[in-house]
């Protein structure tokens, strides 16, 4: 299993609905829209920052 870093849901690499790559590591994400957050500002998600437990807007 893998964490969405976005909205912190587990979510299982088989099933994701969309996925990254940065710096050399892949991440999964349960929702497109959780993926172009990330993509926009992925230091601030990896750091921690971003929704708690949520979806971003």
């Amino acid at each position: 299993m893998a964490v969405d870093p976005v909205c912190k849901m587990t979510v299982e690499p088989a099933q994701a609905a969309a996925q990254s790559s940065y710096q050399g590591r892949t991440y999964y994400f349960c929702a497109v829209g959780c993926k172009k957050a990330f993509d926009r500002e992925p230091d601030r998600y990896l750091a921690g920052g971003g929704p708690a437990g949520g979806h971003p807007r």
